[in-house]
């Protein structure tokens, strides 16, 4: 490969065989010990273990948030960062494999690390809190975490072993109605109704949906509805879920969510407010250069990557910011057969299972020869950056 010393693609992977059961018993600790969205603090504390014993220099509590770390090796530009995530979902533990990314990560940037001359530039490991809910990512990238960072590189079990996967925007909105409290039989008139309202708010956003491009959707529920059914309700609130194929829009649909909402209001002689309730992610732009860069890698271990299968969805995740600023990779390695999803307790097993253990380790091998590339190859930088701009990305 252009620039990048072949060599070093050996001592990569001589590096992380080396520190295969230590990676593989971090995997397992997390997964024995899942926590939850901000508050994942064992898990932040084992891995900025592991790198400050490695010599790099950590900052914990990084972008107001007590388990966001960064943790740095080397100087200046070019820099390249690998994203760890380690939170778990209540109720099913790492049953999205995020054990599995805080481990490959880690054991990528202690990798690099390692092989790297002194003045390769920088190898910065992230500590992402609460993707599954609360955005650590997003909120890291507002920060100015990613800022000065030449590419970002992550991977994530799944059932497909695919480059990369459509991940759409997504974001939560709250809407509230206010009408006026009055007794149903006593006095029927004097009141107005908030939970008719909503109520029909979710039959237009219900029509509404039936002319929505196929990756949008808006998906509600009913938060507050009233007190007694003896009372009018004078307040009623629900969560709407919104997503799109891109940020564009997604922000197109939140606007077409307002109207429908003040039109409602304006009908039934009530008041609304909506209000943007969550973090919003962006959608994920895959940068192709990379990818490919790492796919090549990856199959060194038997592990062929192909591009996703048309019109499957899987998701949204914070990933999309990072993948706005800088450029990205998100490819998915299969831990169990396509049969299974993520999400499930079946996934949970699989996150410790013997496939998870052989998959961690050649991914993390990809991860830190990817990583080596982008930090000595100032070719592979910036074609990877041009075509990131020329995609409108940043």
């Amino acid at each position: 490969m252009p620039h990048t010393d072949l060599d070093l693609h050996a001592r990569v992977r001589e590096a992380v065989r080396r520190r295969a059961d230590r990676l593989w018993g971090t995997a397992l600790a997390l997964h024995a010990d899942p926590e939850y969205a901000f508050a994942e603090h064992r898990a932040a504390a084992l891995l900025t273990g592991e790198l400050a014993e490695a010599g790099f220099e950590v900052h914990r509590g990084v972008a107001g948030m007590p388990t966001a770390f960064t943790a740095s090796a080397g100087r200046g530009r070019p820099a390249v960062a690998l994203l760890l995530e380690y939170d778990a979902l209540p109720g099913l533990g790492h049953a999205c494999g995020h054990n599995l990314i805080a481990a490959a990560g880690l054991g990528a940037a202690l990798a690099a690390r390692e092989v790297l001359p002194a003045d390769a530039g920088t190898v910065l490991a992230v500590g992402t809190p609460a993707e599954e809910g609360g955005g650590g990512k997003a909120l890291e990238v507002e920060a100015g975490v990613f800022d000065g960072v030449d590419a970002a590189l992550m991977f994530h079990p799944g059932v497909h072993d695919w480059t990369h996967a459509v991940l759409t925007a997504q974001e939560q909105y709250r809407a509230a109605f206010h009408g006026r409290a009055a007794h149903p039989t006593g006095d029927p008139t004097h009141g107005i109704d908030a939970l008719a309202a909503l109520v029909e708010l979710f039959n237009v956003l219900s029509a509404l949906g039936r002319r929505l491009p196929a990756a949008s959707h808006v998906q509600g529920i009913v938060t507050v509805g009233g007190t007694a059914t003896n009372i009018v309700p004078d307040l009623a609130e629900g969560l709407f879920g919104l997503r799109a194929a891109t940020t564009a829009e997604l922000d197109r649909l939140a606007e077409q969510l307002r109207t429908c909402a003040g039109g409602v209001a304006t009908a039934t002689g009530t008041t609304v407010t909506v209000e943007r309730a969550t973090v919003r992610y962006e959608h994920f732009r895959d940068s192709a250069v990379l990818s490919e860069r790492f796919a090549a890698h990856l199959a060194r271990a038997g592990i062929a990557l192909t591009p996703p299968r048309p019109g499957v969805l899987l998701g949204s995740s914070d990933i999309g910011n990072v993948s706005a600023r800088v450029p990205a990779v998100h490819p998915f390695v299969a831990v169990m057969d396509e049969s299974g999803s993520d999400h499930t307790p079946e996934f949970a097993a699989a996150a410790a299972s013997p496939r998870a253990r052989s998959v961690l380790l050649s991914v993390t091998e990809a991860l830190a020869c990817t990583a080596v590339d982008v930090l000595l190859d100032a070719g592979l930088r910036r074609a990877a950056w041009e075509r990131h701009e020329a995609a409108g990305a940043r």
